[in-house]
This record gives C-alpha cells, sequence and structure tokens, in this order.
C-alpha cells in the first residue's frame, strides 16, 4: 500500500531523502515512501504486466498528439492559460482513439478515431474553453462554408454579445486549422479579425482567411474570440479566465 501526505513546513522540499519521495502533485508538495510500485523491468517482461504496456503505449501516443495540437492552437490563446488543459483534451484524445476499432488495444491511434463520423462529432461538440463559451459570448447562429473556407454571421448584435465586465472590445477571428493526427504536421490560416465594441450596431459579417488553404490532413475551423481594455488608446486582452475562447465551428 501507497501511503501519500501533504508536506508541511515553509519551504516545501523536492526530491528523496531518507527513503521518502518529496514532489508536487497538482500544484501542492506531497510526500511519499520510495520504492514500491513495479519495476521497468516486470512493466517490460512480465505477461501480467499486458494491460500496463497496452496502456502506456496509448496513453504516450494520445499524449504526442496533445502536445502537438496545443501547438497549433496558441495563436488563439498566446499569453493567456487555461486551467486543466492539457489534462481535458487528453480526456478528448483518449475518447478519439477509443474509437479505433482497426487496431488491438495497445496499437490504437487517434487518426483512426478522428476518421469516423463520432471522431468527429467529439472533435466538434467538446468544449475547448469552458469558462469562455462560444454558444454563450456569441449567442448567434452561424454558418461555416466548407468549400470556400468561410463563416458567415447574420445579424450579429453587439449588444447580445455576453461581455466580459470591463472589457471595451472585443476580437473575433476565423482560423482552419490543417492537422494531419498520423504524422502529427500541422497549418493554421486565419482570417482578419473582427472588431466590436458594445455600441457596435447590428449587421452581417464574414469571414475568411487571408491566405489559400494547403496541406494533407483533417480541416477544422475554429472560431476564437478575445476581449479586450483599451488604456490610452491602446489594445490589452482583459484579464480573467472567461476573457479568451474558441471552439469548432466546422470540420471537413
Amino acid at each position: 500500500m501507497v501511503v501519500m501526505a501533504k508536506q508541511k513546513g515553509i519551504v516545501p522540499l523536492t526530491g528523496t531523502i531518507g527513503g521518502i519521495n518529496f514532489y508536487y502533485l497538482n500544484g501542492k508538495p506531497v510526500a511519499r515512501r520510495a520504492g514500491g510500485g513495479f519495476n521497468g523491468k516486470a512493466i517490460k517482461e512480465k505477461a501480467s504486466m499486458q494491460r500496463v504496456r497496452e496502456n502506456g503505449s496509448e496513453f504516450g501516443h494520445c499524449s504526442q498528439v496533445n502536445k502537438a495540437f496545443r501547438r497549433s492552437l496558441y495563436p488563439f490563446y498566446a499569453g493567456h492559460t487555461f486551467t486543466h488543459f492539457h489534462s481535458r483534451l487528453m480526456t478528448l484524445f483518449t475518447k478519439l482513439k477509443d474509437l479505433d476499432a482497426a487496431h488491438d488495444r495497445g496499437k490504437r491511434r487517434v487518426a483512426n478515431g478522428v476518421a469516423t463520423n463520432s471522431g468527429k462529432k467529439l472533435l466538434q461538440r467538446f468544449t475547448y474553453t469552458p469558462a469562455c463559451p462560444l454558444n454563450k459570448v456569441l449567442p448567434f447562429s452561424y454558418q461555416y462554408i466548407a468549400t470556400n473556407h468561410s463563416l458567415h454571421i447574420p445579424g450579429l448584435d453587439s449588444s447580445q454579445v455576453h461581455w466580459v465586465k470591463g472589457a471595451d472590445l472585443l476580437s473575433i477571428t476565423l482560423g482552419v486549422l490543417v492537422f494531419d493526427f498520423e504524422t502529427l504536421a500541422f497549418s493554421l490560416f486565419e482570417s482578419e479579425p473582427i472588431w466590436l465594441t458594445p455600441e457596435t450596431v447590428k449587421q452581417d459579417y464574414s469571414l475568411s482567411p487571408t491566405q489559400a488553404i494547403h496541406g494533407t490532413g483533417v480541416r477544422i475551423a475554429f472560431l476564437g474570440i478575445r476581449f479586450y481594455q483599451l488604456v490610452n488608446g491602446e489594445r490589452y486582452v482583459s484579464h480573467g479566465n472567461d476573457a479568451v475562447g474558441f471552439g469548432v465551428v466546422g470540420i471537413a
């Protein structure tokens, strides 16, 4: 049995001292007795560890996809930190991997899950930024046309936007992500942003990337939103988890 305890003291320790491991878990200093668990040789060779090997292989694969996917989306949240973003995406990619019916356990891949209709629905319906969800901030209908990678938002009324407290501006950007879930290569093609103030009059808007879309992979259209404050005429991204968000509006 593994015994774990929280550390107490002014200066938390890290490392191994006197047979006790000191480390951080979810941002909090904890301690546990060193040793126990499984050794590497047993995991690699024992038949009883087969399921452990399978889970480890698939977990490592999902982690690689997760890292590349977060990098591909970075322009949408540059300078901003989302709580538990990595772990939430791991949940998504694990579910996508589970949809791979072509391979045995231990060899299942996210790419095969994404290729299914269920996989595409998971990608599109996943709430990427729960503190700033698109359908709450922008309670409007919109239409994404995959043939020319354009998004149309009819009758966008800024008075109905769920404005963050203290925000003076809202930017709305379309980005078409071409992501190869096998090679993990990606390219992001962005539109010029729409800028709204709380006083912007109701009107129709259209967004499309400024460059021609190219590359091999799944084409995923994301809509990104950011709230800003104006200080002496300069724009600054508003603070708070609800100030930056993005979500999928179409997949081709």
